[in-house]
């Protein structure tokens, strides 16, 4: 009897276990309502809440991490966020989109997703559709407004929201408030990130916290930003209750806007909006690794890229400042360029007033003749902020642009770099798809500081070389508090801004800087220039910094590339350290940084590296200003020993 017993408690338990799962599946929308990545590791689910709200959670192996998202749209003609009808959803279709990118941290790209669209209608029976793309590294989602309009249509607010769980923990920069700062020049993506703090105990910011941003929730990493606005939507931040766990999609503020243009989204129908992307995975190499913000981006809208060459660039102001430009500073930056075969040399702010178009011709002749391109710095600027700066008001309309372009073109300039947007308003995000087009045309590469970040506009414009959006380098020389910081500051970069997207920080200096303690190691600033990457990598350092590293110093700045064609997370943690490799032809390099006070020794796996015929290791001697350099063997692991702000750098080549 006793033994029934058992059999059949062992039975109902096994039964009501089945049971459990079979409800907790169901209640996740299983059947027409999920959406899988191709390894079937990710899951989509959508639902329509009890109001008409539609809803989504994503699932890691089954178990949800952000769970009840909600989901919708606020038109100034109608309401999509609640009383919401699901009409059909459609089948699941494979997708696999292979690309190929100038520079970044991969070349060859493959991008396979599986796809399902949602058809709703509101109350009024006007037409959204909800798209979701899941790879095997996250999720993406976009509305689509169908049909056709005559007239604009006003997005008022976006109800996409992020639910996280109470313990989760970010990575995370505040946004400026709108017009503050030197010469109201904000918002321009440039505060320090909060580092691993627990979302319950952020602080309040009404402007909002920039994309990307990283989270910790459990055992899962999760990336969220946005790619591909086209000229009809604005940039869009995430925002913030203190008294919730979770993030909604943003609109700027009032004040981001030029040309008493539009702010919010407006646009005839058929619209989309731009991809809401979240990254998820249960390590970070998935993370670091990924390229959702370019697979989801628009392709190449340009045909001719004959021109458009990345490169590393000498860059005068960032250690000499304004006095610097000067002719004859110029040139001998020219030759330092040359000297170090780098392709450019940047003539920054005042050139107009301090050496003329006619001077400026002579260089880009000298330039010509020495092997390097002259780029050259303009003020974005209208009314919209009081910077003093000049060629200030020459880009502001499409006669204007032409007119300027063509005399660069004609004076042999490469490139230019356009400063002080402060704002992601829709007209400020058209302003810089004006820019870039226009300069396409003429054959210039574009760069953007006091900017936003590309959003995925580097595959779209491949003559968008870079943008700034980070407390770069230039702040370090400011002050010291920048300089304390840069080390912790550099060790969260890879996991956020520099991410998807190119980054203008302008590393790597071996000098001291003028009224300012350098904190970090020569090693920590040499890795610097494979841990990030931008279409065109401004070096900080000065001709008379370079003359003083050792020549195998000089060789790795002179070799170093921008153009990657593969890239590998070794180790790291956001904040405290990182290792990466990055692959050029048959070269790796491969650069670590401690972002702490504490030493630390690391087993660096070295499995990946295929026939090595020579490694060359850059670490730091005891004075931090001083190289050791050794050839090693190359087997399985390699040991590594980083004090505090120290770094190293490893050079391997292979058969």
């Amino acid at each position: 009897m006793k033994m029934i017993n058992r059999k059949i408690v062992k039975y109902y338990s096994r039964f009501a276990v089945i049971l459990l799962l079979l409800l907790a599946e169901n209640s996740y929308g299983e059947n027409q309502n999920r959406v899988a990545s191709p390894n079937g590791i990710i899951y989509a689910d959508f639902k329509m809440a009890a109001n008409g709200t539609p809803e989504f959670t994503v699932l890691y192996n089954g178990l949800p991490v952000i769970k009840n998202n909600r989901l919708g749209l606020m038109r100034e003609d109608a309401d999509f966020s609640k009383n919401l009808r699901l009409v059909s959803a459609s089948s699941v279709e494979k997708i696999e989109d292979q690309y190929t990118l100038l520079y970044g941290k991969k070349k060859n790209c493959l991008y396979r997703v599986h796809k399902k669209v949602y058809h709703l209608k509101n109350s009024e029976d006007k037409e959204l559709d909800i798209i979701f793309q899941v790879s095997n590294d996250g999720v993406a989602l976009r509305y689509f407004f169908p049909g056709k309009s005559d007239g604009l249509k006003l997005i008022t607010d976006e109800m996409t929201y992020f639910n996280f769980n109470d313990s989760t923990r970010a990575w995370i920069q505040p946004i400026a408030e709108a017009k503050s700062g030197w010469n109201r020049t904000n918002p321009s993506y440039e505060e320090h990130y909060y580092h691993e703090i627990n979302i319950k105990n952020l602080p309040t910011n009404k402007p909002g916290w920039v994309f990307p941003a990283l989270f910790n929730s459990g055992h899962y990493w999760i990336a969220l930003t946005e790619t591909a606005p086209d000229r009809n939507y604005c940039g869009c931040r995430l925002l913030h209750d203190s008294l919730s766990t979770g993030f909604k999609i943003g609109f700027p503020q009032k004040a981001e806007v030029i040309f008493n243009g539009a702010l919010n989204p407006e646009s005839q129908l058929p619209w989309y909006s731009p991809w809401r992307i979240i990254t998820l995975c249960d390590n970070l190499g998935t993370l670091v690794e990924s390229t959702l913000g370019t697979d989801l981006a628009q392709p190449p809208t340009i045909s001719d890229i004959s021109y458009i060459k990345p490169g590393r660039s000498t860059w005068s102001w960032v250690l000499f400042k304004d006095d610097s430009t000067i002719f004859p500073v110029q040139k001998r930056f020219i030759d330092y360029a040359a000297d170090m075969t780098w392709e450019y040399c940047l003539v920054d702010a005042d050139w107009d007033r301090k050496i003329g178009y006619e001077k400026l011709g002579e260089l880009c002749s000298y330039a010509k003749s020495k092997g390097v391109g002259i780029t050259v710095w303009y003020n974005s600027a209208g009314d919209w902020n009081t910077t003093p700066y000049s060629p200030r008001n020459k880009l502001l309309t499409k006669e204007l642009r032409e007119t300027e372009f063509k005399k660069l073109k004609q004076l042999g300039v490469s490139g230019i770099k356009v400063d002080f947007f402060g704002g992601d308003g829709q007209s400020v995000m058209t302003y810089y798809q004006d820019i870039i087009e226009d300069a396409a045309r003429y054959g210039l590469m574009v760069n953007c500081h006091g900017s936003t970040i590309p959003r995925g506009w580097q595959r779209t414009y491949p003559n968008l070389v870079s943008m700034e959006a980070i407390k770069g380098f230039e702040f370090i020389t400011f002050e010291q508090t920048n300089a304390d910081k840069e080390a912790a500051h550099c060790a969260v970069i890879p996991f956020t801004r520099n991410l998807f997207d190119p980054m203008d920080f302008t590393p790597v200096c071996f000098s001291e800087i003028p009224n300012i303690r350098r904190k970090t190691t020569n090693s920590f600033e040499l890795a610097l220039s494979v841990l990030f990457w931008s279409g065109i990598q401004h070096f900080a350092e000065v001709p008379e910094g370079m003359a003083k590293v050792p020549a195998e110093v000089k060789k790795i700045m002179k070799d170093v590339p921008v153009a990657w064609d593969e890239t590998k997370f070794i180790d790291g943690y956001p904040g405290k350290y990182i290792v990466i490799a990055r692959r050029k032809d048959k070269v790796w390099y491969v650069a670590g940084i401690n972002g702490e006070s504490i030493e630390k020794t690391l087993e660096v796996n070295m499995s990946f590296i295929e026939n090595p015929i020579k490694s060359l290791l850059f670490t730091s001697e005891l004075n931090d200003r001083s190289f050791n350099i050794h050839n090693i063997d190359i087997t399985r692991s390699l040991k590594v020993t980083m004090k505090s702000q120290d770094g190293f750098l490893l050079c391997i080549s292979t058969r």
